[in-house]
C-alpha cells in the first residue's frame, strides 16, 4: 500500500491535529495505485525566501521547491489538506518524493517578534521533555474521548542544541500515533531573526534518522537571514519582542488564529490507509515556559 505523509498544522506538540484509521473494507488489501508525480523543477544555487527575508545556497545534493510546487508535493503526493502557506521546501536530490524513503523540509516563517535567547544556556531538556510527555499523556484522554487517536511523545531523537553564535536551534522528536508500529521522526530547525523565526521541519520515518540528521546539518548551514533581517539587526527601542524564549520554541508556543495553528509538526503515518479527522485544539498550560520578566507572555 502506498505510504501517506500527513502534514498537520498544530498549535503545539500537545495540541496535535488528529488522524483516524479507515475501517477495513472488502478490497482494502488490494494495491492502491500511486498518484502521478507532479512536474517539479527543483532549484539549486542561491534561493531567496520571502521576498528578501532569508537566503539559501542550495547544493547539488538538494533541490528547492517553490511554495507552489511544495503545495503540489504536500497535497497531491503526500495527501495533505491544501493551504499550508509555506515558503517552499527542500528535498534531497537522490530520493524521489513519492518513494517510501522520500522526505522533505518544509519552510515557514513565524512573525511573532524577536526571540530573546537568555534562557537557552539554563534549559534542562530532560525536565522539559518529562513535562511535555506528561502534558501529552494528560491530553490523550480528551483526544480519545473526542474520537481522535492517542499521541505519544516517545522522547528526543536528538536533544535540543542551540548555537548562540549563529542563533540556530535544532532538535528531533520521536512520536507515536495510535496503534501505528512505525514511529515518526520530526526534525526541527529554528533560525532566529530580527523579529521572527525561520522554521524548517523535516518529516521521515525513525529508521531514516541517521541520514536525515546528517542532511539537516547541511540545511542548517546553508540557510541564513538576509542583512536587515538578521538577529543582530534588532533594535530594542523600536522592535517587537516575542512572548516566549528558546524553551518556548522547543515546547511549542501557544499560538492559534481563527483555527489556523502556527508552527508545523510533520506527521508520517506509514503502512495505513488514513483519513483526515479534523483539527483538535487542546490548550495545555505551559505558562511557565512563556514567562518574560515575571509576567506570563501571550501569543
Amino acid at each position: 500500500m502506498q505510504r501517506g505523509r500527513w502534514l498537520f498544522a498544530v498549535m503545539s506538540l500537545v495540541a496535535v491535529s488528529a488522524w483516524a484509521q479507515v475501517p477495513e473494507q472488502a478490497g482494502d488489501s488490494e494495491e492502491v495505485e500511486a498518484p502521478a508525480l507532479p512536474e517539479l523543477h527543483p532549484q539549486t544555487g542561491e534561493v531567496v525566501l520571502g521576498g528578501g527575508l532569508a537566503k539559501m545556497v542550495v547544493p547539488e545534493s538538494f533541490g528547492y521547491l517553490s511554495p507552489e510546487e511544495a503545495e503540489k508535493v504536500l497535497v497531491e503526493v503526500w495527501g495533505n489538506p491544501p493551504g499550508s502557506k509555506t515558503l517552499g521546501m527542500v528535498i534531497p536530490s537522490d530520493v524521489s518524493v513519492d518513494s517510501p524513503e522520500g522526505w522533505g523540509v518544509v519552510i515557514q516563517y513565524d512573525d511573532d517578534g524577536h526571540v530573546e535567547d537568555e534562557d537557552a544556556a539554563g534549559i534542562d531538556y530532560a525536565d522539559l521533555l518529562e513535562e511535555m510527555q506528561g502534558n501529552t499523556r494528560d491530553e490523550n484522554a480528551e483526544r480519545v474521548k473526542a474520537g481522535y487517536g492517542a499521541v505519544e511523545l516517545v522522547g528526543w531523537a536528538a536533544t535540543p542544541r542551540y548555537d548562540a553564535s549563529t542563533r540556530k536551534l535544532y532538535w528531533a522528536q520521536e512520536l507515536g500515533f495510535g496503534d501505528s508500529k512505525e514511529h515518526t521522526l520530526n526534525y526541527n530547525v529554528r533560525v532566529l531573526g530580527k523579529e521572527g523565526v525561520l522554521v524548517l521541519n523535516a518529516v521521515a520515518s525513525m529508521v531514516a534518522l541517521p541520514q536525515v540528521e546528517k542532511d539537516m546539518q547541511q540545511v542548517l548551514a546553508f540557510t541564513h537571514f538576509q542583512p536587515g533581517h538578521r538577529y543582530e539587526d534588532f533594535d530594542p527601542s523600536t522592535g517587537r519582542v516575542a512572548a516566549y524564549g528558546v524553551a518556548g520554541l522547543v515546547a511549542g508556543k501557544v499560538a492559534a488564529k481563527a483555527g489556523l495553528f502556527k508552527g508545523l509538526i510533520a506527521v508520517l503515518v506509514a503502512g495505513k490507509k488514513v483519513i483526515f479527522a479534523g483539527l483538535a485544539l487542546l490548550v495545555v498550560a505551559l505558562g511557565k515556559l512563556f514567562k518574560r520578566g515575571g509576567n506570563d507572555g501571550t501569543p
